[in-house]
């Protein structure tokens, strides 16, 4: 369980860390996982201005599939701001080819990919509002692939063991990221660890954007159920006040 900006009731995302988990999806993690829901345009929230998503998009390396055109043909162009990112792979089945798997949208991974928590915890969890799980995995994930195999464990051929992956014993994904191989222009640690927190940061965003307005609206209902509620019980006292029993 790690400690994230965004956790709690009163939560918020650090949009410096989001940037930096943006390149490290960019750089990295693009190559093979798609993001089909996210738009470009919803940059914006981390902090860009129009004009750089603008330039972001048309800098995207996989170009978007359009038209028809007055030839009645199908068409590529660079991507703009209204588009979802491109996926790396024209379908599943050619993606499946050349990674033994289809690799899974990441979209929706930080909600989707979450660990249950059993009896007690969850009790707790209820009243800490933790639902960072998703998060806490995919840096469990991407922080696990060093260990080795305990003694006598068998893995299936062209996949790697990782002891944090819920679905199996190994999986087809090899370690995807390395000390330094993204660049921070701020000064942050280029380390597996950081990059880690980074990207789980970002796609938590990528799948819940409207998180801190969300958690914002939640505690001005709770005031407002704590103050109607006293208003409640106040008038009822007043009423039956003196009411012979």
């Amino acid at each position: 369980e790690m400690d994230w900006t965004f956790a709690g009731p009163f939560g918020t995302y650090d949009k410096a860390q989001l940037q930096r988990g943006l390149a490290v999806y960019t750089n990295v993690c693009s190559a093979c996982h798609s993001m089909k829901l996210v738009s470009f345009r919803s940059l914006e929230a981390l902090g860009y201005s129009e004009a750089q998503v603008k330039a972001f998009a048309a800098a995207w390396p996989v170009q978007v599939q359009d038209g028809p055109n007055t030839d009645g043909e199908m068409f590529e162009r660079p991507a703009i701001p209204s588009d979802h990112f491109p996926p790396p792979y024209a379908n599943d089945q050619q993606a499946a080819v050349v990674n033994n798997a289809v690799p899974p949208d990441f979209s929706l991974i930080a909600k989707a990919r979450t660990v249950e928590r059993g009896f007690p915890t969850f009790i707790f969890d209820i009243f800490t509002q933790y639902a960072e799980g998703g998060p806490d995995y995919i840096h469990a994930l991407l922080n696990g692939y060093d260990e080795a195999p305990p003694e006598g464990m068998e893995i299936a051929e062209g996949t790697h063991y990782n002891p944090y992956f819920i679905a199996g014993k190994s999986l087809a994904m090899a370690k995807p990221i390395n000390d330094g191989d993204v660049t921070y222009t701020d000064g942050t640690p280029q380390t597996v660890d950081q990059y880690s927190r980074d990207v789980a940061s970002f796609l938590m965003w990528a799948a819940e954007p409207h998180l801190e307005e969300r958690k914002s609206t939640g505690f001005r209902v709770m005031i407002f159920l704590v103050l109607f509620a006293s208003l409640v019980y106040l008038t009822k006292r007043k009423v039956w006040n003196g009411t012979a029993h």
